[in-house]
């Protein structure tokens, strides 16, 4: 079973300040590579900065730079079609409590990820900062197209996507792993407005139905110099629950999230569950292939611009 307590997770920027010291972290490992000079990037200048904690994970305030307001726990976002009836503009979503965007910091640390060009990558299964230990699991390739819901669904070229998600125990890097920062990524839409990240299928903690969070920023500069509060678009996608069940049950990497996955739901998880239909469909993932050959999963992320 993972350890993740049902209160901590995903309930937006009210619960999380509400229970901002309820985690206790073992940051000191971490401090003590976040002054380091390889990775002084990482530890952001105190002041405009996100929500404190003493010594535990916290919740984030996110916010987008365009017309997305502040981040709420599954605050759906208008569900308007576009003109060709086959996007919509997928909801606003909580970011935290564990995005190293620069949102937010636990005992005196604040995690930027954003600012280290070597975010910059489409395999993201390996940590990149004081490690470069490689996330075990099943191998999933995703791609991503970021399109424009005002323009009839047109791709939109240029924009950086911050994707990351828990490893298959449900513990997440930088926070519950404070030495590892495997799976996290950065990669900016091609012509057709995609790109694709090389990672494993992520595990399923208790509280929360498996999903993989995300930022889509207008540009790779836009992300490099912000943080997650300058993104366009802060959500997140679901797993197909029949790639679950068959993932979580078939390989013994995950044999933690059996239990928490068979207690969850998409339509009753507390970020997922207040969308419309049509976004629930967008958000969640298109998927093939086995747990020996590995996944390609894709989606569709709808912006209005």
């Amino acid at each position: 079973m993972s350890d993740h307590p049902i209160e901590d997770h995903d309930r937006g920027l009210a619960f999380d300040l509400q229970t901002i010291s309820s985690q206790i972290l073992e940051r000191r490992k971490a401090l003590a590579w976040f002054g380091s000079a390889g990775v002084t990037a990482l530890v952001a200048g105190c002041g405009g900065g996100g929500t404190s904690s003493s010594g535990g994970s916290s919740g984030s305030s996110s916010s987008s730079s365009s017309s997305s307001s502040s981040s709420s726990s599954s605050s759906s976002s208008s569900s308007s079609s576009s003109s060709s009836g086959t996007c919509v503009v997928d909801s606003t979503e909580t970011n935290g409590p564990y995005p190293a965007d620069g949102t937010n910091t636990s005992s005196g640390a604040t995690s930027n990820v954003l600012a280290l060009g070597a975010a910059v990558r489409s395999d993201i299964r390996s940590s990149f900062v004081s490690s470069t230990t490689t996330a075990a699991g099943v191998m999933m390739t995703l791609t991503l197209t970021v399109v424009n819901t005002n323009n009839s669904c047109a791709p939109l070229a240029g924009y950086a996507i911050y994707l990351w998600h828990c490893d298959a125990a449900g513990k997440y890097s930088l926070y519950d792993l404070p030495t590892e920062s495997y799976l996290r990524g950065i990669q900016v839409t091609d012509s057709n407005g995609q790109c694709t990240f090389t990672t494993i299928f992520p595990g399923c903690y208790n509280g929360r139905y498996p999903h993989i969070h995300f930022e889509v920023f207008a540009s790779l500069a836009t992300a490099s110099a912000g943080t997650g509060r300058s993104a366009r678009l802060i959500s997140q996608m679901a797993l197909p629950s029949a790639a679950c069940s068959t993932v979580y049950s078939g390989s013994s990497t995950y044999s933690s999230s059996v239990s928490a996955f068979n207690n969850s739901s998409i339509s009753g998880d507390n970020v997922f569950g207040d969308n419309t239909a049509a976004q629930i469909t967008q958000q969640t993932l298109a998927m093939s292939g086995s747990v020996s050959a590995g996944y390609t999963a894709t989606n569709k992320i709808g912006i209005a611009v």
